[in-house]
């Protein structure tokens, strides 16, 4: 059996490589993942890899993260994946409900709560 097809796949979509490689290497060990640096690389990534979590950054340049949520949440193809937020403010959990996300985590990410956030949606 290949241990690869069974790994649950996370897109992780922020425009700073230093926190792409941060959350990558938290959780590459379990996990297949696919990254994106902005909200169009990261629609076009998850509607051809249809992933089973994203873990997406709010504050981007150009397309922000809430953007990016609300354009998968109309697509039926992307609609049911989870979005986590990623972000480097206070979290503000009415944009989570607003946009459709299922938990907000903060940077500095604690890697334990961001494990037990992701079990808890996967």
């Amino acid at each position: 059996m290949n241990v690869a097809k069974d790994k649950k796949t996370i897109l992780i979509v922020d425009d700073a490589p230093e926190n792409i490689d941060l959350l990558s290497g938290l959780l590459k060990a379990e996990y297949r993942l696919k990254v994106a640096l902005n909200g169009e690389k990261a629609l076009k990534v998850a509607a051809k890899n249809c992933p089973d979590l994203i873990l997406l950054d709010v504050l981007m340049p150009g397309m922000d993260g809430y953007e990016v949520c609300r354009r998968l949440k109309v697509e039926p193809a992307t609609a049911k994946i989870p979005i986590i937020f990623v972000t480097g403010k206070d979290a503000d959990k009415t944009k989570e409900k607003e946009f459709g996300a299922v938990g907000t985590i903060t940077k500095p990410v604690d890697p334990v709560a961001l494990k037990a956030l992701i079990l808890s949606c996967t």
